[in-house]
C-alpha cells in the first residue's frame, strides 16, 4: 500500500493506493458522511477486491479542516456537488499517474458517496467503467441519474426500509445497465454476520465483469 497525496482543486486529499499484481482495474472509494479512508468496512471491501486482483484507492473526500467543520454542523456531507467534484479530480489524478494511468476505473460509493459517485460518473462517462453503491443514497444524484451511462450496482440491506425505497426510486430513473441487490436481514451498515462479506463479493463480481477486460 502506498500513501498518496492528491491535488483536488484547492484541496489536497490523503489516500491509500493498493495495486494488486497484474491488476487491470482500479476502484476508487467514495465514502459517506462522517467516514474516512480508515473506515473498517471500506477497508474490508478493499481487501476483498485486492484479493480478486483489483487495485483500490481509498481517500478522504474532505480535508481534515473540512471534516472538523462537518462534524460540528454536517455542512459538507450532503454537498453532493462538492463530493462529486473531488471524485472527478481524483479520477483525473489516477489517469495521470504512471502506475495507474492504464487501469480501467470503477467507483465504490457508500452512503452519500453513492450519490456523489453517480454524479461524477455522469460527468466523465468515458473515464468510469462501473459503479457500486453500498447502502448508498443514489437518489441524491438527482437530475444526473438519467445521464449516467456506467453500469451500476445498488446494494442495500434487506432491513434498511427507507433506503431500499430511495434506491428503487433511483433505479427507476437510471437508463444505464442497473441492478438492485438486497442483502437479506442486513441493516444500513451491514454489521450482521456475513453481510459485509456478501457486499464485498457482489461488488467484486460486478467490477470484474465490467472492468477486467
Amino acid at each position: 500500500m502506498n500513501e498518496v497525496r492528491i491535488a483536488a482543486g484547492r484541496a489536497t486529499l490523503d489516500g491509500d493506493l493498493t495495486i494488486a499484481d497484474g491488476a487491470t482495474a482500479l476502484v476508487l472509494f467514495a465514502h459517506g458522511s462522517g467516514s474516512s479512508r480508515h473506515s473498517p468496512r471500506n477497508q474490508f471491501v478493499a481487501r476483498t477486491l485486492n484479493n480478486a486482483g483489483l487495485g483500490t484507492l481509498l481517500f478522504d473526500l474532505l480535508t481534515p479542516e473540512e471534516e472538523e467543520i462537518d462534524l460540528r454542523n454536517r455542512e459538507h456531507r450532503f454537498n453532493i456537488g462538492l463530493l462529486a467534484e473531488r471524485l472527478v479530480h481524483v479520477t483525473k489524478w489516477a489517469r495521470q499517474q504512471e502506475q495507474t494511468q492504464d487501469l480501467r476505473i470503477g467507483y465504490f460509493g457508500s452512503s452519500t458517496g453513492g450519490g456523489a459517485a453517480l454524479v461524477a460518473a455522469a460527468e466523465i462517462p468515458q473515464d468510469v467503467g462501473a459503479v457500486v453503491s453500498r447502502g448508498g443514497r443514489p437518489d441524491l444524484a438527482g437530475d444526473a441519474l438519467p445521464k449516467v451511462q456506467t453500469p451500476t450496482l445498488l446494494i442495500v440491506g434487506g432491513n434498511d426500509d427507507i433506503v431500499i425505497e430511495l434506491n428503487e426510486q433511483a433505479r427507476d430513473r437510471l437508463r444505464c445497465e442497473v441492478k438492485l441487490e438486497i442483502v437479506p436481514g442486513a441493516t444500513h451498515l451491514f454489521e450482521e454476520p456475513g453481510a459485509l462479506e456478501q457486499v464485498a463479493q457482489l461488488a467484486s463480481d460486478w467490477f470484474l465483469r465490467h472492468l477486467a477486460h
